[in-house]
């Protein structure tokens, strides 16, 4: 029952820190250097002190390049979603993370049949059919920027698989990402811009939905098998849908619903062996 309520509360947390980005850009003048850096600084500090609490300290815990992909996803993040739905943005955003990690199993000789491999050229063809042009086909500068963000986020997820102890490597480099946050920020300086709303939703991503996101989200993985924490993650763009909807009145097009539902669903045949779900061999 805890790992269900960790599992459903870290996911929550996950599309939580689409709509907080979105809704900072929609209702606040904060721009996007000033909300990462201010995310990623109370990430730095939540996890800090969650840390400390345990009686722990971080040390040398984390590396300076799990910190620069950590970075690069925050900063493309926050830029893309300045023109992005919530709903794309996520959906973009776990598209290339997944794609990114499964490119990298291909690449150390994993091999995909049957299934798998129709289920990768589903999700595939999803992402493409977005951002094919039309009325109703998102910004391609932040598509773009979110595809990238994703990129690094499946590398960092990838760095990150082999922490001993996780939140405290997490809380590492996230401490080491702040000299680059506010480095963006001193090149950006002309256009920052800061005011109280917007800076309540850039602690609230970084402390609540991500520092303490992410520590829930440690915490539920220890009663989840992978493929069922991999897939259980394609609740993010729809959670992040509904409350794209609810809070800030994003329409759901067509063409959303058709490519999120090849892109989901071609996930979920490549992480899950065919196997388990059809009776007929696999080849």
């Amino acid at each position: 029952m805890q790992t269900v309520l960790f599992t459903a509360l870290a996911m929550l947390a996950f599309a939580g820190n689409s709509l907080l980005c979105r809704m900072a850009f929609r209702h606040s003048g904060i721009d996007a250097a000033s909300f990462t850096a201010i995310r990623i600084c109370s990430g730095a500090v939540v996890l800090w002190l969650i840390i400390a609490a345990k009686g722990e300290k971080i040390g040398t815990a984390g590396s300076w390049y799990s910190a620069l992909a950590l970075f690069a996803y925050a900063a493309g993040f926050s830029f893309a979603y300045v023109s992005l739905p919530a709903a794309t943005g996520a959906l973009l955003l776990f598209g290339a993370v997944q794609a990114t990690m499964i490119s990298y199993g291909l690449w150390k000789g994993e091999r995909l049949r049957g299934w798998r491999l129709v289920g990768l050229i589903l999700a595939f063809g999803g992402l493409f059919g977005l951002l094919l042009p039309g009325l109703s086909s998102p910004p391609l500068h932040g598509s773009m920027l979110m595809l990238a963000a994703g990129v690094a986020w499946g590398i960092y997820s990838l760095r990150a698989k082999a922490a001993i102890h996780p939140t405290r490597t997490t809380a590492g480099n996230f401490i080491r990402a702040v000299p680059f946050a506010f480095a963006l920020n001193i090149a950006m300086l002309p256009s920052v811009s800061l005011d109280g709303p917007g800076i309540l939703y850039a602690i609230a991503s970084g402390g609540l939905t991500s520092g303490v996101g992410y520590a829930i989200w440690y915490a539920a993985l220890r009663g989840l098998k992978s493929t069922n924490a991999a897939t259980v993650q394609l609740s993010v763009p729809v959670i992040a849908a509904i409350g794209g909807i609810a809070f800030l009145g994003e329409a759901i097009t067509l063409r959303l619903l058709v490519t999120s539902t090849a892109i989901l669903g071609g996930i979920v045949l490549v992480t899950f062996d065919a196997k388990h779900f059809f009776k007929a061999p696999v080849t």
